[in-house]
């Protein structure tokens, strides 16, 4: 039995190794790869390397062994049918008789086209018949606090999402539910909606950066039209674009605020506070 983990270099993905090794041997660890160089330090504590493709079924084929706890990290190739590419993997682990398969998917609430992928996966997952956990995780604080570049230049956080609110986490947090479900017991067939303990605004955000920069950052709400623009104009296919508007309109609307508990209670202890992960950007 081997805990496998898909997309394993991946930002999420590392998290997830670095956390499994802390508590099972790096002998009975896998990690799929893409590409196995940037593995190489994973292969040097000892943990197994399998180089596989979301794009290529055929080479998930006799990748996964009976018993093996896998965690499906969904794919980031919005225009390669993703769905499609995880129903690979999916296959592949009901064939070898997986005694679990974790996906990481998004929230319930989200009615943004972001979600439409990870729906489709579930129906997939669901109908499969493989023993299932569905870990629906919300937004990440470092979807923000990894692009403070252009904040910080022009003074201002621009964003599309009104006043809405966001139970954002680290990257940290939902790695260590993965692991608390692929090292745990009795987690088949649940469902969990994930997100940080305190929600947040926007302008609280702002608030938060002109606190720790002791400079004036502001919040400045503009349209889903002019935010798919300045997200164009910074360089983002239009089609990637549309679906990052899209999230903020589902901000507004709340769809993005996770009051369940269910991360806090997996890991054991209080989510990262936002205003923490804001503090590790600025190096202060």
């Amino acid at each position: 039995m081997s805990i496998v983990v898909t997309g394993a270099t991946g930002h999420l993905g590392r998290h997830v190794v670095g956390q499994v090794l802390e508590k099972v041997p790096a002998d009975q660890v896998t990690a799929v790869v893409r590409s196995p160089g940037k593995a190489a330090d994973l292969a040097a504590r000892g943990v197994r390397i399998a180089v596989a493709d979301y794009n290529a079924p055929e080479t998930f084929d006799g990748l996964f062994s009976a018993g093996d706890k896998v965690l499906l990290i969904s794919g980031n190739e919005f225009d390669k049918g993703r769905p499609g590419q995880h129903k690979a993997v999916i296959d592949a682990a009901k064939d070898a008789g997986v005694a679990l398969l974790a996906y990481t998917s998004a929230p319930g609430s989200l009615t943004a086209a972001l979600a439409d992928d990870h729906r489709a996966t579930e129906e997939i997952l669901l109908g499969s018949g493989v023993p299932y956990t569905v870990l629906r995780n919300g937004w990440y604080h470092e979807n923000y606090t990894e692009n403070l570049g252009p904040v910080l230049e022009h003074g201002a956080v621009v964003q599309a999402a009104g006043e809405g609110r966001v139970s954002s986490a680290s990257r940290a947090d939902y790695a260590a539910a993965a692991v608390a479900v692929l090292t745990g017991e009795g987690h088949e067939y649940a469902t969990y909606e994930l997100g940080g303990d305190e929600a947040w605004s926007f302008a609280e955000y702002a608030a938060e950066l002109s606190r720790r920069t002791g400079r004036e950052i502001t919040y400045r709400a503009v349209s889903v039209e002019a935010y798919t623009g300045i997200l164009t104009g910074a360089g983002l296919p239009e089609p990637l674009a549309r679906i990052l508007a899209g999230v903020d309109a589902s901000i507004e609307k709340g769809e993005l605020v996770v009051p369940t508990g269910d991360l806090s209670r997996l890991i054991g202890r209080p989510t990262t506070p936002l205003a923490e992960a804001v503090a590790a950007a600025l190096g202060n």
